[in-house]
């Protein structure tokens, strides 16, 4: 019987790298992609191949080249933090461009056969930031909200064909993901106090131990993958994507608010 085969997006480090590393120990053909193929040529996997998901060239160009497969990992992505009022639209675009769209063209690549054959599975990683949009992170988190919603609705469409969809959600995770940051949260201005009380109140979420590193996602994936039964949507990972998933779900958004200022003790 042939190995289930699997391509997995954003591979340069962190959460996708990891992925495919845990994907091709539990028996899948893996392709790893990046946008630099030198980034991921030490990758031990079936394969290793150079992908844009910014790109309609790029993206039919890795279809063409993969051919159907079983899993679709949807990881590329960057992030940008920031004031709303502050973050050029510019720099929203291109987020966007990665993070959503990326991950719309990637499905509209591979999920047809995967409809076709009547069975696969889109993993779309999202963010505890695509749950609850913290201050300075609305940008961000309107790219993650987005592609949960995405995610709805293909669950709803395609799962009637036999095409699951898996939203993963992690907190924090120890990566290189602030490398390519859009970040202006320390910028001067009116919001400098914010982003001081910000990153304090961040350190409550933290706990006691070390940061997790991206193996957990990768762990949590593939887990997942291969559990029997029933599946749900969405998977948090990590204790803090957890509380606050546990503390956002069935409490109105007011209640919700009034609670994380107390914990983190955020009074602007």
């Amino acid at each position: 019987m042939a190995n289930k085969s699997a391509i997995v997006t954003g591979c340069s480090s962190g959460i996708g790298r990891a992925t495919a590393l845990e994907l091709t120990a539990r028996g899948y053909d893996v392709v790893a992609t990046a946008r630099r193929l030198e980034s991921i040529q030490d990758l031990g996997v079936a394969r290793t191949l150079a992908l844009d998901v910014d790109s309609d060239v790029s993206v039919a160009a890795a279809r063409e080249t993969v051919g159907a497969v079983d899993v679709l990992v949807n990881n590329a992505g960057f992030g940008i933090d920031g004031p709303v009022e502050e973050i050029p639209l510019d720099d929203v675009r291109r987020a966007f461009e990665t993070n959503f769209f990326g991950a719309a063209r990637m499905i509209q690549a591979f999920v047809p056969a995967m409809r076709e054959q009547g069975s696969g599975t889109v993993v779309n990683v999202t963010s505890v930031a695509g749950v609850v949009a913290a201050p300075l992170g609305g940008y961000y988190s309107a790219t993650k909200f987005a592609l949960e919603a995405l995610s709805e609705s293909l669950h709803l469409e395609a799962g009637h064909y036999g095409v699951r969809v898996l939203v993963v959600e992690p907190g924090a995770i120890a990566t290189r993901f602030d490398d390519n940051m859009v970040d202006l949260r320390g910028q001067p201005g009116p919001y400098a106090e914010l982003a001081k009380l910000w990153e304090a109140a961040m350190g409550v979420f933290g706990g006691e131990g070390p940061t997790p590193g991206p193996e957990l996602v990768a762990t949590k994936i593939c887990d997942a993958l291969e559990a029997e039964g029933p599946h749900p949507l969405r998977l948090p990972v990590g204790a803090d994507a957890e509380m606050i998933v546990a503390g956002r779900q069935g409490v109105s958004y007011d209640d919700f608010e009034a609670a994380m200022r107390e914990v983190l003790q955020v009074d602007w």
